[in-house]
């Protein structure tokens, strides 16, 4: 027979769990990011005015776009752009880099994976980056799943030297990764013949989508995999073009849902084109995020 006492011990017990239960979220829900690109000449003008800005919209993470050993981090070092970071109450866990494996102008490109990658690796190490991704790869750069399986080779070599620094590399998607070739995907190669631990995938979830791929269905099949996210939305046009974050098709709250399986920590909104100011545009997509998904 149940007591009083043994219920109110029981229910105790009950709400002691539920106040330890782990958040459904895998996340921090104060750290709104921002990838650069979708500012990009902005950053290329000003970056010191384009971070205020960002800032100031209410931004308090960014990821860099795409560095190259000759630029730096937007033309500063590491010690004067994590200075500028830190005035503007902003953290950069990640930053975008390429794979290098085609010339650009009959000459490699540096602080590439395959062209002095250990520089780049120390430039990110002194700037505190927790995360590395290669963003993308070139038409010269793809090829058959036995190519692919190559890029894997590549990315898990580059993903040890990260590691010795403690940063994680990541691989993100476009939506070419699904062109099929005996019946498999070589977002799949990728995934099944890299290692695990050395790398893992930024999931882009416009061009998932435009993949007609389902994003929870990975996260199911490689669960942890998925550290980073693109928050970036498609539109309800044939063209499928970029949109602002809640404007488009992404269901955003149901694959957030899933971010512990997924071993999602960070998300960064992008928008590749925008239909005006990007700042605008960044605004809209902050405004969404906050009223609906943190």
């Amino acid at each position: 027979m149940t007591t009083r006492r043994s219920f109110l011990k029981t229910s105790a017990v009950l709400s002691a769990g539920l106040l330890a239960a782990p958040s459904l979220f895998a996340y921090d829900k104060k750290l709104i990011g921002l990838q650069l690109y979708t500012v990009r000449d902005a950053m290329a003008k000003d970056p010191v005015a384009a971070l205020a800005k960002v800032a100031k919209i209410g931004y308090t993470s960014v990821e860099g776009a795409t560095y190259t050993g000759n630029e730096l981090f937007y033309g500063m070092n590491a010690k004067g752009f994590a200075s500028v970071l830190k005035q503007e109450g902003l953290i950069m866990p990640s930053a975008h880099y390429r794979l290098g494996e085609e010339q650009v102008n009959g000459a490699s490109q540096l602080g590439t994976i395959l062209n002095d990658w250990k520089r780049a690796v120390d430039d990110a190490a002194a700037l505190g980056l927790k995360y590395m991704v290669c963003a993308y790869l070139s038409q010269a750069e793809r090829g058959n799943l036995d190519h692919y399986k190559k890029v894997a080779d590549m990315l898990t070599v580059a993903g040890q030297t990260c590691k010795t620094a403690g940063i994680q590399l990541c691989y993100h998607n476009h939506d070419f990764e699904f062109i099929q070739e005996d019946g498999k995907y070589p977002y799949e190669t990728l995934l099944n013949e890299t290692d695990a631990d050395l790398v893992k995938m930024e999931m882009d979830l416009y061009w998932m989508t435009k993949a007609g791929q389902d994003p929870i269905a990975f996260f199911n099949k490689y669960p942890g995999r998925f550290p980073l996210f693109h928050m970036k939305d498609m539109d309800k046009t044939p063209e499928k073009k970029f949109t602002e974050v809640g404007n488009g098709v992404v269901d955003f709250k149901k694959i957030l849902a899933q971010s512990k399986k997924a071993g999602m920590k960070y998300f960064f909104v992008e928008q590749d084109v925008c239909p005006g100011d990007p700042f605008d545009s960044i605004t809209q997509s902050i405004s969404y995020i906050k009223k609906n998904l943190v």
